[in-house]
């Protein structure tokens, strides 16, 4: 990715370079259930600090505990309404709680690239297959060369296949296989607004590697674009073969303008 497009994603809530929370956390699905049970969605940073830190809502041992939690919070999904990622997932967030695990999942994906660089091998995966955590253990160690311990390569990989597993993506407890997750249209229009962000409009936002997360055929997923519209989720409109997807409200001018300056150089 060019630097000066990876410098404007950067700018829209994405996050790039080697490091990412999963090197030590799954991507905190229950604890973020919680935080967003007790906060609402108009909270600001500091709110979500209080909350975690001084409140311990997520029920942390120490308090260096509950630091470490917010950091890698902050760290997986933004807590914060300048960043328009976040403000999406908030938004999201309690349409429909069944899409919460693949809604949580794309953000993640979006702002830890350690996540990120796994998406391709769990997608590979045929429904029923098995998925070791040895053999995640080799994708990391090919991908990071001599970055992990074999300690940490484990621990690595286990918190890499919890978030998958939390997703649907994965079933079993030992012995891990690879499933479908159930497709809501809240998820779809979470995935969608991240395609926009980077710059694709009409057709080339339905074969995004976002997208392809659904593992949805084309007319699936645009029949769940067409539910995500009926709820008033996005704008979505198909004549003739030409789609548009629009999505009022959710980026300020400043952010749209920035997008447009990601498409010229995608």
């Amino acid at each position: 990715m060019a630097e000066s497009q990876a410098t404007l994603l950067s700018r829209l809530g994405f996050r790039f370079g080697i490091n990412g929370p999963h090197a030590a956390r799954t991507m905190m699905l229950d604890d973020l259930r919680v935080l967003f049970s007790h906060t609402t969605s108009a909270a600001k940073r500091e709110d979500y600090v209080e909350a975690v830190v001084a409140k311990n809502i997520l029920g942390k041992p120490t308090k260096k505990a509950r630091e470490l939690a917010m950091h890698h919070l902050v760290a997986l999904y933004g807590l914060t309404t300048e960043n328009p990622i976040f403000r999406a997932l908030r938004r999201l967030w309690d349409t429909n709680p069944d899409a919460q695990p693949l809604v949580a999942l794309g953000v993640a994906l979006a702002r830890d690239p350690l996540l990120r660089g796994t998406q391709d091998f769990y997608l590979s995966k045929q429904v029923g297959e098995n998925v070791s955590r040895e053999s995640v253990e080799a994708l990391l160690a090919t991908s990071h060369p001599d970055r992990f311990s074999p300690a940490s390569l484990r621990s690595f990989a286990q918190n890499v296949s919890g978030s998958w597993t939390s997703a649907g993506f994965l079933h079993g407890r030992q012995r891990k296989t690879k499933a479908n997750p159930v497709i809501h249209p809240e998820a779809v229009a979470l995935l969608l607004f991240l395609g926009y962000l980077e710059g694709r409009t009409g057709q080339r936002l339905f074969s995004s590697d976002w997208t392809q997360l659904t593992g949805l055929s084309q007319d699936d997923l645009e029949a769940q674009a067409n539910a995500a519209f009926h709820r008033g989720l996005l704008v979505f409109m198909n004549a003739g073969g030409v789609k548009e997807v629009r999505f009022p409200g959710y980026l300020t001018p400043e952010e749209e303008k920035i997008r447009q300056e990601v498409s010229h150089v995608v």
